[in-house]
């Protein structure tokens, strides 16, 4: 199924990334088509060898952790850049944050998603989007991380830049060019730090993107703070990376590209979708059977292709509540998913707690990754999981409004903190029962590895795998509805989960 990619997926949450701030057209050549600051952002779906890779921490009394990043197969050293900053930015946090008391909301919360900035068979970008919140106050940073395929080096954005004059101009014209937009910026606050200047890209015309911080020279109120500089300003600046990285950014615009379609035609589309149902539903009686609902989330990932190969080994199948952000990467595994019976639902964009947003951003986080799914497989999602677990009465209230029903869980074992895949089958066969929803993440390498003792233990003990609306038989599931366990109603009040 085509791809509509301005409307949904990534287009999403780019335009959301780059609609407001500080922006400057240049004077000097025509201006682009759209807002000059908004960057071009890669279909990942279309760069071979590109998987994610996640880091977690789902205690809902604690911090709440969820990071995922893209690693290449071909680039081991942006690689391993990738992974340290990350782990850098989280020991920052968890260092700069205290644990609330047990069950205390909101819980601190850590967040990174990501997108291409570019990719060439010359250069790589990676645009890193750290999302924090200590309490009701919610910011975030970016940092872009080059890889220069050419000479194999990985490069902070200020490696784009010939030398340290370099980033000396270039403060002074970033500087000249925030003196003339809102009085609420400081340009004074701009200094030729390479921390300040770590996230560096360009637009599809070659124009120099320099993009801040939260907070770093303008209020948070003013949301992503960005200048473009125009190619004539920056044209001796450039590094030898930093000219390869602009050729992989340059396209030629020659007319305003067509209007995107609006969120109404795109939702009347998808709204003509079927919903998702398993394609062996109805196989399976669980008013008669033991049955039991294996739901795995936080992927697709690197391990999401071997466990379906475990599942169809054993013929069971499973719900996979899929990031949207992930799905973009590796839409054929959600493909896969749904023709081997298997259920693909909704876990939102990003991993945010949906409880500390509005509703408006609840249904970005849902919209991007409804859609996302819907392109790779041509049915409508009918489920979906809070991450963490977290939901209220706006939560159910806009799932309900998507067609969504809430699905938590009633049998969680840990799996994400243990890497003994025996520990891990040992608790879910000891906790399974008729009805049970399980939750279990395929983003983990021993919860992978603990699957094939799970199913035939259970398998030995009469159990039947299904996906979760199976467990309720004819009444099936109803949007806005929160359900834990194919054995308790629905919940009518919904509260975070404790």
């Amino acid at each position: 199924m085509p791809k509509t990619r301005i409307a949904g997926g990534i287009a999403l949450v780019a335009a959301t990334a780059v609609g407001c701030g500080v922006t400057t057209a240049s004077h000097e050549e025509s201006p682009l088509p759209s807002e000059p600051t908004m960057i071009d952002y890669v279909d990942p779906s279309r760069v071979f060898g590109l998987s994610t890779q996640t880091m977690s921490d789902d205690d809902p009394d604690a911090r709440h952790v969820h990071a995922v990043y893209p690693t290449l197969t071909d680039a081991p050293r942006l690689n391993e850049r990738l992974r340290r900053k990350v782990a850098e930015e989280l020991d920052r946090f968890t260092g700069s944050t205290a644990e609330p008391p047990g069950g205390t909301p909101p819980a601190p919360e850590f967040n990174v998603d990501w997108q291409l900035s570019a990719v060439s068979p010359e250069v790589i970008g990676v645009r890193l989007r750290i999302g924090t919140s200590t309490g009701s106050r919610w910011s975030e940073s970016r940092t872009t991380i080059w890889y220069d395929r050419t000479d194999k080096r990985a490069l902070d954005s200020t490696g784009l830049l010939k030398d340290p004059a370099a980033l000396n101009t270039l403060t002074g014209l970033v500087r000249s060019r925030l003196a003339q937009r809102s009085p609420e910026t400081d340009p004074s606050s701009v200094r030729p730090d390479p921390k300040m200047f770590d996230s560096l890209g360009f637009n599809p015309r070659g124009e120099l993107v320099v993009e801040f911080d939260d907070r770093q020279v303008a209020p948070e109120s003013l949301g992503r703070v960005a200048v473009a500089l125009p190619r004539s300003q920056t044209e001796g600046l450039l590094s030898t990376a930093g000219l390869r990285a602009r050729r992989a950014a340059l396209r030629p615009v020659t007319a305003p590209p067509p209007a995107p379609p609006s969120k109404e035609a795109v939702d009347a589309t998808n709204a003509a979708e079927p919903p998702a149902a398993s394609s062996l539903a109805g196989s399976v009686d669980c008013a008669k059977a033991k049955c039991v609902a294996l739901t795995y989330e936080d992927g697709p990932g690197s391990l999401t292709g071997r466990l379906l190969d475990i599942l169809t080994d054993h013929n069971a199948r499973a719900t996979f509540f899929c990031l949207g952000s992930n799905a973009s990467v590796q839409p054929e595994l959600l493909r896969r998913m749904s023709i081997e019976g298997h259920l693909v639902a909704n876990q939102t964009w990003s991993h945010r707690d949906l409880t500390t947003m509005s509703p408006a951003m609840i249904a970005d986080q849902l919209t991007g990754a409804q859609r996302e799914i819907i392109q790779a497989t041509g049915q409508a999602p009918t489920l979906m999981r809070p991450p963490y677990g977290a939901t209220d009465s706006r939560v159910a209230s806009v799932a309900g409004g998507l067609g969504l029903a809430v699905v938590r869980w009633n049998v969680d074992i840990r799996d994400e903190r243990d890497s003994d895949p025996r520990a891990i089958a040992d608790r879910v066969v000891s906790s399974a029962e008729p009805g049970a929803i399980v939750l279990l993440h395929d983003v983990h390498s021993a919860t992978v590895d603990a699957t094939p003792e799970i199913l035939r233990r259970l398998t030995a003990d009469g159990y039947s795998f299904v996906t979760v609306p199976e467990l309720y038989g004819a009444r099936g599931v109803q949007a806005g509805k929160t359900y834990d366990s194919g054995n308790a109603a629905p919940a009518l009040d919904e509260q975070p989960m404790p």
